[in-house]
């Protein structure tokens, strides 16, 4: 049976991050099985340095992270450039595994990600859900994800996200196997069969106006919108010089693609949202997934009563499905978007504080929990596994 505990710190000295982190998640001293522990990290870290510090403490654990524009954890949201967060899972060796790949791009994400599938499969043949996490810029989410369910079913809980910087769009880093890397993804499997498993995105947008239209694309590269330069056209559109740096538009350029009715129904909102983290100096746009001439997508504003109305349908919905049950271990990935650069700290507290009303035990004690600020996040939607952007997106893991 796997065991979760967590840590979130606010220090500047990496190596006494890590020791608050453990002294925090293990009153007790540090464990002395093999683990798995999982950092999320602001830029102010480097993780190699936060991952060496873990080595010291707990010589024969693995250590896997990534760069983040904020945390998440049981003890709040830490925004700072020193904040970091922390996940331990221990247990027996058969109910976990982890696999990472380097050099994964957009032009490469499906074949990167079935060698990813497969390094996962020898390790964890049958994993009830795995936690993945890919780099925020240049890759192809919906073609890591069908690498993953071709190797493991559809009926397969798949959550995660993205790494990021503070929004800037320039580079972020993962770590894995003792080494940072900026197109490196890694894939955690947890085979405990005691667990089960619940996903979900929301996010809280609206769209308006008239739509921007791909005329001109190359698999998840947009070329062109409307017949111009894609960056170009979409920067005007926001009132935008061309020569806009990608962290001048994610704050307020979220896109939105419609759903079919049966998903928007579910979703509690018609449109899925996308982010543009880079661009050639062409205008060429790099989508998060793959694209098709004549995708339409729609600038949106963020609604407030929509974004919390639709955050407690969310949590509604997670707790009928854990049949009254409370979690044993909870993951968040945020949009950064979600950070400090949309909420101020007394909404963001607001948030956290809706969730943990549904999530905490009867006790009120917040469960082992690990959260970022990233680029993107997966969870499912109509039963599929699906990535989102600008959304909080939760994962659940509880016994029935």
């Amino acid at each position: 049976m796997l065991r979760f505990n967590s840590a979130s710190v606010r220090v500047v000295n990496s190596d006494r991050a890590m020791a608050e982190c453990v002294e925090i998640a293990f009153p007790d001293g540090a464990p002395k099985e093999p683990g798995l522990f999982i950092i999320n990290s602001a830029l102010g870290h480097k993780l190699d340095k936060l991952g060496n510090a873990l080595k010291k403490l707990a010589p024969q654990a693995v250590t896997i992270g990534c760069s983040a524009s904020g945390v998440i954890g049981r003890e709040g949201v830490g925004e700072s450039m020193s904040d970091v967060a922390m996940m331990a899972i221990s247990g027996p060796p058969n109910e976990w595994g982890v696999a990472g790949v380097r050099d994964i791009f957009g032009h490469n994400a499906y074949e990167k990600g079935l060698e990813l599938a497969q390094a996962l499969k020898a390790k964890t043949p049958a994993p009830k859900a795995i936690y993945l996490l890919c780099p925020g810029i240049d890759i192809a989410n919906d073609l890591v994800l069908k690498a993953l369910i071709e190797t493991f079913g559809e009926e397969i809980n798949i959550f995660g996200g993205t790494s990021s910087d503070n929004m800037r769009g320039l580079v972020n880093y993962q770590y894995y196997d003792g080494q940072m890397g900026e197109h490196t993804a890694w894939a955690v499997g947890l085979a405990d069969p005691t667990l089960k498993a619940v996903t979900r995105a929301t996010h809280g947008f609206t769209a308006y106006g008239q739509p921007l239209t791909a005329t001109k694309v190359d698999r998840h590269l947009i070329q062109e919108f409307d017949g111009n330069p894609a960056w170009a056209e979409y920067a005007s559109r926001l009132s935008l010089p061309p020569t806009s740096l990608c962290g001048d538009t994610i704050p307020v350029g979220a896109l939105a693609e419609k759903l079919p009715e049966d998903l928007a129904a579910e979703y509690g909102n018609p449109h899925i949202l996308r982010v543009v983290t880079k661009y050639d100096p062409d205008g060429t746009i790099y989508y998060p997934v793959l694209a098709k001439k004549g995708l339409e997508v729609w600038l949106t504003s963020r609604d407030e009563d929509l974004i919390f109305s639709e955050q407690r349908r969310s949590l509604e919905w997670i707790s009928a499905k854990m049949n009254g049950q409370k979690p044993v271990a909870v993951f968040q990935t945020d949009c950064l978007a979600r950070g400090r650069f949309l909420f101020n700290k007394v909404v963001k507290d607001e948030l956290i504080a809706m969730a943990r009303s549904f999530l905490n035990d009867e006790a009120n004690q917040t469960p082992p929990w690990l959260g970022m600020y990233g680029f993107g996040e997966y969870a499912q939607l109509g039963g599929r596994n699906v990535y989102h952007n600008y959304s909080t997106a939760l994962l659940t893991l509880y016994r029935e």
